[in-house]
């Protein structure tokens, strides 16, 4: 196979701190290529330089043989090469249909010819996502669709995607692979970031595994297993502490935290009850569209519940109702969101500038001053607690990885002090170590007395760290087990049946 990208010796540096250094790289015509490391690695600087989004700091990249620098993601356009970044790019207020047509309109359109040839396009992919719609109104999973509906559209010679299934469910999962293996027929050379790494083992041709921005290994997908890719990714085995760990005893139920009564709002919350304890980790899972983020929302006040039979909210036995967010914080109620880029933080502010907001947030007097200090002081702290890596105290959030955004939200809300936290898709297109470390805070949090609330499609994840759990379908709570009575099999079994 012809190569069509080639690196050779290639560092991106920022601030004179290298985010990759001296990286050799090819991708070939028709050929899948996984990219794979933990956060702050250099995966993703490293395929923004390849979309045109950087520029190298030193060395080359070649294009069909040739040198090359691009411009501008427009000028990796105009040379074929698309992005599907981990964080979507569409423009809210526009449909479906014309965010998978911009760029590519015609002269004359005629909007319901452009529907009617979206939706044909969006089913043959396998994606259940109304043409119709506005963008904003999408969940993180349908937008997910949307963006690699864009990109194969545009029939590009070599597509990006970054983290393209933590949002998807195993059938649209299924769906997708089976439209990698299509593309890379037609001669489609595809990068694919995950941090699934059975789906890189699943799926590729080959591997490239990143650590510390330095080129670790790389080779045919056959020459490796899951537990090489992990020793070259953190050079230490993590075996015994991912998914799979050894079973453990639940946590015994503590005080009644928080109980949901008929819960209701507008088409996906429709009469939910369910309660969640203290000192325990109750995890929530559920298909994509089952309303499981929704009934969240609603318990933070992120969302509002039905005015007429909207249902009840009692924490700590007391009725609540809650419009906007700050009281449900002062009481001690923190949703970390699913989309942190929408909700999570200000991307041009810094982790310390961030972390203050979320110190300000819990009710201080807003006339007492504040020194500058504190932000420094608090990306120290909560730095060092969660092992957060940012090439320097000054990057902003917008360049920091996935990961370690993830980690600045989860600080910002527990600096609020909660008794109750709700984590919706933790580890959302997050490298393995950083999932272990995660994984750890949460049992951490439930072993203070805290309540604790897990929301996510992975069912290892859930089983991995509940103590009970709370299966969602169609807007309600449908089946509810123990750890002794849970398995992936009875859990799948009622979130589809």
């Amino acid at each position: 196979m012809s190569t069509i990208i080639e690196f050779r010796n290639a560092t991106k540096s920022f601030a004179g701190i290298p985010a990759f250094r001296d990286i050799d790289f090819t991708l070939r015509k028709g050929e899948i290529h996984a990219l794979l490391g933990e956060n702050g690695a250099g995966k993703s600087t490293l395929t923004k330089v390849m979309a045109g989004v950087y520029r190298l700091s030193r060395g080359q990249m070649l294009l069909d043989g040739r040198d090359i620098t691009l411009k501008g993601p427009a000028d990796g356009l105009a040379q074929g090469i698309v992005m599907v970044f981990q964080e979507t790019n569409l423009v809210p207020a526009m449909t479906v249909a014309q965010n998978i047509y911009l760029g590519d309109e015609k002269m004359f359109n005629r909007l319901r010819g452009l529907y009617i040839e979206a939706r044909q396009f969006l089913v043959g992919m396998g994606f259940q996502v109304d043409p119709t719609a506005q963008v904003s109104t999408l969940g993180a999973a349908q937008k997910q669709m949307v963006e690699i509906a864009r990109a194969v559209h545009h029939k590009a010679r070599v597509i990006i995607f970054d983290e393209p299934t933590a949002t998807l469910t195993p059938e649209e999962k299924k769906h997708f692979f089976m439209l990698l293996e299509r593309m890379k027929a037609q001669g489609t050379a595809i990068v694919f970031i995950t941090h699934a790494l059975e789906e890189a083992l699943q799926v590729s041709d080959r591997i490239t595994v990143l650590r510390d921005g330095t080129l670790a290994a790389t080779g045919p997908a056959r020459d490796f297993t899951r537990a090489s890719i992990v020793q070259a990714m953190v050079g230490r085995s993590l075996t015994e502490t991912l998914h799979g760990a050894a079973p453990r005893e639940p946590r015994p139920y503590g005080e009644k935290v928080l109980s949901v009564e008929n819960l209701s709002c507008g088409t996906m919350v429709r009469n939910a009850s369910f309660s969640v304890f203290g000192g325990q980790v109750t995890g929530i899972f559920g298909l994509v569209g089952a309303g499981r983020s929704e009934m969240a929302k609603v318990v933070a006040g992120v969302l509002k519940r039905d005015f007429m039979h909207g249902g009840e909210i009692r924490l700590n036995g007391r009725p609540v109702r809650y419009r906007v967010p700050r009281p449900a914080m002062r009481d001690g109620i923190v949703y970390v969101t699913e989309d942190r880029k929408l909700d999570g933080f200000f991307e041009t502010m810094t982790a310390g500038q961030n972390l203050l907001l979320g110190e300000l947030s819990t009710g201080r007097n807003p006339l007492t001053p504040v020194p500058l200090r504190r932000a420094a002081e608090l990306a120290r702290e909560w730095g060092g607690r969660l092992r957060l890596r940012q090439i320097s105290d000054r990057a902003r959030m917008i360049e920091l990885s996935g990961g370690n955004q993830q980690k600045v939200v989860i600080a910002k809300s527990l600096i609020q002090k909660p008794k109750l936290v709700i984590f919706d898709e933790p580890t959302r297109g997050v490298d393995v170590g950083a999932i272990v470390e995660i994984h750890q805070l949460i049992h951490e949090l439930a072993d203070q007395g805290l309540a604790v609330v897990v929301i996510s499609s992975y069912l290892p994840e859930i089983m991995a760290v509940s103590d009970r759990v709370l299966v969602a379908k169609r807007g309600k709570i449908v089946e509810e087990m123990t750890m002794a009575e849970a398995s992936e099999e009875k859990i799948m079994f009622a979130a589809v049946h």
